[in-house]
């Protein structure tokens, strides 16, 4: 088993200084990574009615053929005057 040593976990090396890091922005990346991504969070109580990422797409797919379906009905019927 490895010796802990007394440094805590947030300390430089001697070697280092702060400033040879320059300027830090915390969450730099940050705007960029949620305009890039996919990832959809959703409500606990919508996630508790489906068990995994499959039944949600299934989900999401019926309601668009619907949709379609509706779209497609109501030009069909639609009276011209």
């Amino acid at each position: 088993m490895k010796k802990v040593n007394g440094k805590r976990e947030g300390d430089l090396r001697p070697e280092y200084k702060r400033s040879d890091f320059g300027h830090l922005v915390r969450g730099k990346h940050a705007q960029r990574s949620t305009e890039q991504s996919n990832i959809v969070v959703l409500d606990p109580q919508v996630a508790r009615a489906f068990p995994n990422d499959r039944a949600v797409n299934r989900a999401l797919r019926a309601v668009l053929r619907l949709r379609k379906a509706k779209a497609t009905r109501s030009r069909r019927f639609r009276r011209t005057g």
